[in-house]
């Protein structure tokens, strides 16, 4: 359990107690990567990346992983399991 966040202008610690488990997770802020992008993708209204189809984007040898592409669910685990699915599909267009 957080006991207490310790924090002047940042967060700089925690007090934890009740603690039953090696390690924990939290998810602080989430900055949107994509202005690299702009004017090369088109991107949507939010900032990522639009999809035209489950593959990609229509820029013949992109491949995004949802992080960028995904802006309902964003978080970790989707990104993780996107970027091996997009790493799947450049290897599959690198092979033919």
């Amino acid at each position: 359990v957080i006991h207490k966040i310790l924090s002047k202008e940042r967060i700089e610690g925690v007090h934890l107690k009740n603690m039953k488990t090696d390690a924990f997770f939290i998810a602080i802020d989430h900055k949107l990567n994509t202005d690299i992008f702009r004017g090369e993708i088109e991107l949507n209204e939010k900032g990522y990346v639009k999809a035209v189809n489950e593959i990609g984007p229509s820029v013949e040898r992109v491949f995004i992983a949802r992080d960028v592409g995904d802006d309902r669910y964003r978080h970790t685990v989707i990104a993780a399991g996107s970027g091996c699915k997009a790493t799947l599909d450049a290897e599959k267009y690198l092979e033919n």
